[in-house]
């Protein structure tokens, strides 16, 4: 049981909030994907997901490059390698916070057996 919670505890934070890793999760299944894709897709608004967005930039997650399409600006994203990586390892982390290899029950009566001896 401590085990599991200290996984719990070990979750990558800047994943773990909702929209960031709504924000992960989408681009990481594409190439490149831009700022007003990501908008709708998300149901973020721009500001919302601007600064979700600076905060995986910062962290290394993702890649903001900004450019004109003739006359109008475009904000291209793309997931870099460090931020598939922590995907990957906050959802095998996840998973062993959900299955446990053993159950949380178990634990608890073996713990509860040997106080009792």
């Amino acid at each position: 049981m401590r085990n599991n919670i200290e996984n719990c505890m070990k979750l990558d934070k800047l994943v773990h909030e909702p929209a960031r890793l709504v924000i992960l999760t989408v681009l990481v299944e594409a190439d490149e994907m831009e700022f007003r894709f990501l908008e709708e897709v998300s149901g973020l608004n721009k500001g919302n997901l601007s600064g979700h967005l600076s905060k995986l930039e910062e962290a290394g997650y993702v890649e903001v490059q900004k450019f004109f399409r003739g006359k109008v600006p475009v904000t291209s994203l793309k997931v870099t390698r460090a931020g598939r990586t922590a995907l990957q390892q906050y959802r095998t982390q996840l998973n062993e916070v959900l299955h446990p290899k053993q159950s949380v029950l178990t634990a608890i009566k073996k713990q509860f057996q040997s106080t009792s001896s």
